[in-house]
């Protein structure tokens, strides 16, 4: 069964950096594009950025350009989501997910041209002086 572990969250001042980390359990990252979404509460889910499974095509929610980046180490199994420049409005839990086919963005969702798999339990960035 496909799982995605997210990890790397955690308390951050205003301007500071976190690494987000998502792993791969159970099955190689390499054919799959993943997507960063982060859903505060009482709000909607909505999607941060994605990459394609070469890593060739980055995307970012406009929120977040220049401030976040994403990658992936295909040979470690993982991807990544460097945030800096973190501000108040960016604290939220963080998930990952795989889809086989191409990502899309329509509005400030991440869409699958299949289907989004592998959701983990997140991991909780807190932006706080």
């Amino acid at each position: 069964q496909l799982q995605l572990v997210e990890s790397g969250g955690g308390l951050v001042q205003p301007g500071g950096s976190l690494r987000l980390s998502c792993a791969a359990s159970g099955f190689t990252l390499d054919s799959y594009a993943i997507g960063w979404f982060r859903q505060a509460p009482g709000k909607e889910r909505e999607g941060v950025s994605c990459i394609s499974s070469s890593g060739g095509s980055t995307n970012y929610a406009d929120s977040v350009k220049g401030r976040f980046t994403i990658s992936r180490d295909n040979a470690q199994n993982t991807v990544y989501l460097q945030m800096n420049s973190l501000k108040p409005e960016d604290p939220a839990v963080y998930y990952c997910a795989a889809s086989i086919l191409k990502l899309y963005w329509s509005g400030n969702i991440i869409h699958s041209r299949g289907y989004l798999q592998g959701w983990g339990q997140g991991t909780l960035v807190t932006v706080s002086s």
